[in-house]
């Protein structure tokens, strides 16, 4: 590989005329002039002892590939002009050595406080021929802009250089004047008049202050790394990076801010009024500049590789699709203004269908980076990404990258295998990277304790997309609520409880004993055992048994078992609640142990069920609770009934199209237990396994797929016979029934009763229930 630099000592004095006459610049992306008056003083007291000051590194310019718009350094007022080097590194010491030695004019700095003032710098003729004094300390001064010095609350004046004749008497030499020979000249002539009769004692003393001060400035040498104009952009700017490493590290944005300039676009005013639109949404408010910046170059380089392919190339010949830094610093102007709108339209659209997944801030956000990809991608669909199954595919899609945690380290591949993936899967594609990467462990819900997680975070805005509702006005948690009743994450046991029975504190502080809850109700029942706080609610919110029962099932609590006080049974119930949410929303089991025992109440299950089912019995029928004396069997003529499938289709329909409930198969209507063993004959397998798929089999048939994810069936032994209890979640999207005659059919819940709906009534429950689906 050719060499690219060079390296030379340049004298002081020549980069600082350079630096005068526009020839050496600074890349507009170079930051403000920060140095303070310590620092000025013992830089000029490094040149005057001819110590090293450190190399500076310049570019040489007239690359057409790397164009930075110029900008003179800090006090320099030269007539507009293009510069043949530009200072990559050495901006402070270069910029302090021109104010100070070449400006003439009052140098702006910082005291040690950090307060701005107003310096000249001057050297004592005296001090600095003084070998015992020290240089920076006792020889190098700085003075105020009116070049007097005071004490006594400025009452006194110390010291007054304010005028040649003062500076002389005082034999302070102005140092804004020692690399013009002409001035010091001058100067040194007026010094030696000056000499009150001791003509020799003043020349020896000028001559040793000349060798001393004088002569090292005016031939002190600055050593140079060159880099000439064959250095890419990317070099130039890793370089700059490796040698400013006591700053900021510089952002692409800057870089390409400095970039743009040079073709007169100003990116950060482009920046600046796009970033005011963002500010509308709370999920884009606090969008970067870079970040916007990686959404539009996704676009662009996707954009040229589908180009390059549908041109003939292969594809492993083809550009790839990135984001990666280096990418963003190739985005030329005319492609950044290309797809600058389009990136634009594509977060807005992300925002929207994040708030349909009841995300609603950006500190909720699991992987606020997933909004790249997914800015990303409704850029390219634009409305084709929104009708209902590519929404649903976004979905799953989304919630795998998130219950999967595969944002958490570097991203930059998985955004480019994104967009292209999901591309390509909502137009008929194989399903993405990230859908079949994710994995799930069960176990995972009781190590998620924090907002640190994401899949934490996850599971918190899942709650409420599947029903949630609020403890104060008892309706479904949306957007507006989440805001005006303080919606936050709440535990169900509070601590306090928890830490008196015995419960662990790493259990009592994990997602599954938490929920999105109100801020006054968690003030509520704050400490207080569930029986004692439930009935609180019920007093305060003038809120019935069955109401309230309601509100706890959307957030997949057992009522009875909060009633009790039964943790284990509540945390059961709740953790394999949370598993079927995870897994209907990724469309993939998670990963289990063979005897699926990851709670830690696990092995006490059997006894918890059978316990609640007992109570869930006694508590009678209503709007979340239906029985059902069998399934398939009419009791009185002893015979398999289409007419009893119907009845569980229904049952099940209302429960989906309404808030969720349970529906009890083997109890009478008057609470007997009946037993599930009179369907036995009419199945294939005469058993709960015969049972269990001859239901899904009728709900598959019958509701559709999407309905088997949000049932949950388990049996359990109640004095001597079979029940089956089918737990039903809300559904997100409406669920119709297909009767005998393939009809479709929808069915709501209303009190204790399942009915049908037609006509306007369907047109506006439908609106309601599912607006936000």
């Amino acid at each position: 590989m050719d060499k690219t630099f060079s390296s030379d000592e340049i004298p002081l004095a020549d980069l600082l005329r350079r630096a005068e006459s526009g020839s050496l610049q600074l890349p507009d992306f170079q930051r403000g002039w920060v140095w303070d008056d310590t620092h000025i003083k013992s830089l000029l007291a490094s040149i005057s002892l001819s110590y090293p000051i450190g190399a500076v590194m310049t570019l040489e310019t007239g690359n057409a590939d790397v164009r930075f718009a110029p900008r003179p350094l800090e006090g320099v007022e030269c007539e507009p002009a293009d510069p043949d080097m530009l200072l990559l590194d050495g901006q402070q010491r270069m910029t302090s050595l021109f104010l100070a030695l070449k400006s003439q004019r009052p140098v702006p700095t910082l005291d040690l406080r950090g307060h701005e003032i107003s310096r000249h710098y001057y050297v004592s003729i005296t001090a600095s021929i003084n070998s015992n004094l020290d240089r920076e300390e006792d020889a190098i001064m700085s003075v105020p802009e009116d070049r007097m010095v005071r004490s006594d609350f400025g009452r006194t004046v110390k010291l007054d250089l304010s005028t040649r004749e003062k500076e002389i008497a005082a034999e302070m030499f102005p140092l804004d004047i020692i690399l013009d020979s002409g001035k010091t000249l001058v100067w040194q002539t007026d010094y030696l008049k000056a000499n009150n009769g001791e003509m020799a004692v003043q020349l020896d003393k000028w001559m040793r202050f000349y060798a001393e001060i004088i002569k090292p400035f005016t031939f002190y040498q600055v050593p140079v790394i060159q880099l000439d104009k064959s250095t890419t952009k990317e070099a130039v700017c890793k370089v700059f990076e490796k040698v400013n490493t006591g700053g900021v590290t510089l952002t692409v944005f800057e870089l390409l801010t400095a970039t743009y300039a040079a073709d007169d676009f100003n990116l950060r005013e482009d920046w600046d009024r796009r970033s005011k639109e963002f500010e509308e949404h709370e999920l884009l408010d606090e969008l970067q500049e870079t970040e916007f910046l990686q959404v539009a170059t996704l676009l662009s380089t996707f954009e040229r590789r589908k180009n390059t392919i549908a041109d003939g190339k292969f594809e492993d010949k083809a550009p790839a699709v990135s984001c990666k830094r280096r990418e963003i610093l190739r985005l030329a102007l005319g492609e950044y203004t290309k797809w600058a709108d389009s990136a634009m339209d594509g977060l807005h659209r992300a925002a929207r269908f994040l708030r349909g997944e009841y995300l609603f801030s950006r500190k909720d956000l699991p992987y606020a980076s997933q909004l790249i990809p997914l800015g990303a991608i409704f850029g390219v669909l634009g409305e084709e990404a929104e009708t209902f199954q590519n929404r649903q595919r976004l979905s799953q899609w989304y919630w795998c990258g998130v219950f999967g945690e595969l944002y958490g380290g570097s991203t930059d591949t998985r955004f480019a295998n994104d967009i292209q993936d999901c591309v390509a899967w909502l137009s008929g594609g194989e399903a993405p990277r990230t859908v079949r990467d994710a994995q799930f462990q069960a176990g995972r819900l009781l190590t998620l304790r924090t907002r640190i997680s994401a899949a934490y975070k996850g599971l918190y805005a899942l709650q409420m997309k599947f029903g949630a509702r609020d403890f104060q006005t008892g309706s479904q948690i949306d957007s507006d609520s989440y805001v005006d009743q303080n919606i936050d994450i709440h535990h169900v046991f509070p601590r306090k409880w928890c830490a008196a029975n015995g419960i662990k504190p790493n259990i009592a502080r994990c997602i599954v004993n938490k929920i999105a809850m109100d801020a006054r109700t968690a003030k509520l029942i704050r400490g207080l055992a569930p029986s004692t706080y439930l009935q609180k609610i019920q007093n305060v919110q003038g809120m019935d048994l069955h109401s309230l029962g309601r509100v706890l099932r959307s957030h997949d609590i057992d009522p009875i078992a909060l009633q009790n006080n039964d943790f284990m049974s509540f945390f059961n119930a709740r953790f394999e609640s949370l598993i079927q949410q995870i897994e209907r929303i990724m469309g993939k089991s998670v990963n289990r142990g063979a005897d699926g025992d990851e709670s830690p109440f696990a092995r006490a299950l059997g006894v918890g069920v059978v316990d609640n089912l007992e109570r869930l019995i006694a508590s009678g029928e209503g709007e979340t609770l239906e029985f059902k004396s069998t399934g398939i069997k009419e009791l009185h003529g002893g015979k398999k009934d289409p007419r009893i499938e119907w009845a569980v289709v229904k049952s099940l329909c209302g429960f989906l199209n309404s808030d969720g409930g349970t529906l009890l198969v083997g109890i009478g209507d008057d609470g007997s237990i009946v037993g599930i063993e009179h369907d036995f004959p009419f199945l294939r397998s005469k058993n709960t396994d015969g049972w269990s798929r001859w239901l899904m089999d009728l709900v598959e048939s019958k509701l559709g797929s999407v309905s088997v994810t949000c049932l949950k069936l388990r049996f359990a032994a109640v004095s001597g016979r079979t029940v089956a209890q089918v737990d039903v979640k809300p559904s997100v999207v409406p669920i119709f029934a297909r009767d005998a005659a393939k009809r479709q059919v929808f069915f709501v819940r209303a009190s204790s009763s399942t009915r049908q709906l037609e006509g306007s009534a369907l047109l506006v429950y439908q609106t309601n229930r599912f607006r936000q689906s």
